[in-house]
């Protein structure tokens, strides 16, 4: 890779955005191959949860590379977007971000299209665009309107101004902030936590949410019983977790 490094640690892969000399910034081809990537974790059965950090202490990604836009060598992203990510709809495995530094930009719509998002003490959050003559065009204008209340979201939408970790955290984008030291230990745990569920019942549960946006309970809960329910009660890990818990076992899930 030379964009990013990828480590599979069990059920969990790791993917580092690494260009800490530009903050981590991103261009074109490292989206492509990070999208490359993300898919190869979409196939594999043996992975279940993902997490995304960016390389170095000073940044998670400052975002889109101004320095190759400036220098009239831009373009398009491909159809996965910012990071291989932000335009990435039908990822069902959980994804956790650990913003270990500076978000801003289209780094910080990587982070919002992520599941959870872990935060260092000093990570710093901004949606800048205005400010540089562009919009937040990679999701993040429609995904804070959507995770934190709309007059919070349209305060940094309409200002681009810089947040620290832990106002982030009360607006409520942020699952946790941890001293910077113990960042990528609080990512695991999280992973460890999710490890615990079974892998297809969280698949079908980030699929119900997702579908869920922008329609009313009644007819999300119908289609809910129409295409997830069924392949619930069909399953393998529907089965063993009762059997576990009568056992007082641990469940032996398969994602089957």
């Amino acid at each position: 890779m030379q964009y990013c490094t990828v480590q599979d640690e069990g059920r969990v892969r790791i993917v580092t955005l690494n260009r800490p000399e530009v903050m981590n910034a991103l261009h074109a081809d490292a989206s492509d191959e990070l999208a490359a990537v993300w898919d190869e974790f979409a196939a594999r059965d043996d992975l279940w949860v993902g997490i995304v950090t960016g390389a170095g202490e000073r940044a998670f990604s400052a975002g889109n590379d101004l320095k190759v836009q400036a220098a009239g060598k831009r373009r398009a992203f491909g159809p996965k977007g910012f990071a291989g990510l932000t335009h990435r709809f039908d990822l069902d495995k959980p994804l956790v971000a650990a913003v270990n530094g500076v978000a801003m930009g289209g780094g910080f719509e990587a982070a919002l299209a992520c599941d959870i998002i872990i935060a260092a003490e000093n990570a710093i959050f901004a949606l800048p665009e205005p400010r540089v003559g562009l919009i937040a065009g990679a999701g993040g204008i429609h995904r804070l309107t959507r995770q934190i209340p709309l007059k919070h979201a349209m305060g940094l939408l309409l200002t681009g101004r810089l947040i620290g970790a832990e106002e982030a955290h009360r607006l409520g984008f942020v699952n946790e902030v941890v001293p910077a030291a113990e960042l990528m230990d609080a990512a695991q745990r999280w992973a460890d936590e999710i490890l615990e569920c079974s892998p297809l019942l969280l698949r079908l549960t980030k699929e119900s949410a997702q579908d869920g946006f922008g329609r009313s309970v009644d007819d999300a809960l119908a289609r809910d019983w129409e295409e997830r329910i069924p392949r619930m009660l069909a399953s393998h890990d529907h089965a063993e977790g009762p059997k576990a818990f009568v056992s007082k076992r641990k469940p032996n899930w398969t994602g089957r």
